[in-house]
């Protein structure tokens, strides 16, 4: 459904400009068919916007370095870019040329271009070697237990001048056992609120987290995951010092003595921090190589995408799917 009619002089000779205005629409939520709650479409959040933008900008580019138009474009000149090299290398790995193709079937259905190259370059495309990510790896129990092992330790007590130093250790230590093992996404561990964190400790010592949209990413769907109790055991001592230190607001891991919200990039700097004292060098280390393990241990130990759909919470069982395709990969000191 679309509210308004595009400007196609606009979108033929300032492509990004065009698409700049567009992505902040009702008209781009609609082609993007994620609905709300209550049946409406949901808007794009302004960071996930950055992202489209950037990656229009770069087809963009390329659009004016081929002396072509979104108008005078084939699906074969599609399947050219996304699969373009430089240095004998691919450009774009797999499954980001898949979002590159899914963005511009978004643009040109807007466009009413028809039939829509994007779509065609989809189909003609082998679909199961775009959902093959090659940052979708996952850690052995081994490489696992070695991350565990090079999480930020606790300062010793003797350096201490006040009770609470080294706290930040102790956040991001808990942070990253709790990502890793409830399958949280970087977003939803930044985002986490304190009423979040269940109360009530089954017999096997684990926990509930029930993980909302509120201050997460807007992909970031309403579900419930299980903390086991080694998780526990790391958090629970951590939002006891949390409450001690009198931090204000709801954030289980702050950034700051005032409650405010860490950032992703400091997360993902962490994490990439723990691999590095763990001596694994593996490519693209970070939140989503956790994510991954977190999924393919709850797929190997029998439990269906559906399941792991609503754990993790996504949106479609596909997607849970795909984790089977998570591989784990020796690093260098192996």
């Amino acid at each position: 459904m679309i509210d308004t009619m595009p400007d196609l002089t606009a979108w033929g000779t300032a492509p990004l400009k065009a698409f700049t205005d567009f992505v902040f629409t009702i008209d781009f939520a609609n082609t993007g068919r994620r609905l709300r709650a209550d049946g409406t479409p949901r808007m794009v959040s302004r960071e996930s916007a950055k992202i489209y933008i950037f990656m229009f900008g770069n087809f963009a580019r390329w659009l004016a370095e081929q002396g072509k138009t979104l108008f005078t474009l084939t699906h074969a000149d599609l399947i050219g870019f996304v699969n373009r090299t430089e240095h004998g290398k691919r450009v774009l790995n797999s499954k980001i040329a898949y979002r590159y193709l899914r963005l511009l079937e978004r643009c040109f259905e807007y466009l009413q271009v028809t039939p829509n190259p994007a779509e065609q370059a989809i189909l003609a495309t082998n679909y199961t070697d775009l959902a093959r990510d090659d940052a979708s790896r996952a850690l052995s129990e081994e490489q696992l237990e070695r991350f565990f092992d090079a999480l930020p330790s606790h300062p010793p007590r003797r350096r201490r001048v006040t009770p609470f130093d080294g706290w930040k250790r102790r956040r991001d230590r808990a942070m990253q056992v709790v990502i890793a093992l409830a399958g949280l996404r970087v977003s939803e561990a930044t985002g986490l609120l304190v009423h979040e964190v269940g109360q009530q400790v089954a017999i096997d010592g684990s926990i509930e987290l029930t993980i909302t949209p509120d201050e997460k990413h807007d992909t970031s769907h309403e579900h419930t995951t299980t903390l086991p109790r080694r998780g526990v055991e790391e958090l629970r001592p951590w939002l006891e010092e949390r409450a001690k230190m009198g931090i204000p607001g709801e954030f289980v891991f702050p950034a700051n003595v005032a409650g405010d919200k860490l950032t992703k990039k400091t997360v993902y700097v962490q994490i990439r921090a723990t691999f590095e004292r763990a001596g694994m060098d593996l490519a693209r280390s970070g939140g989503r190589t956790l994510r991954n393990t977190f999924a393919k241990r709850q797929l190997d130990e029998g439990a269906s995408a559906g399941e792991l759909k609503d754990v993790l919470g996504l949106a479609l069982e596909r997607s849970a799917a795909d984790y089977k395709l998570a591989r784990v990969k020796p690093d260098p000191t192996e």
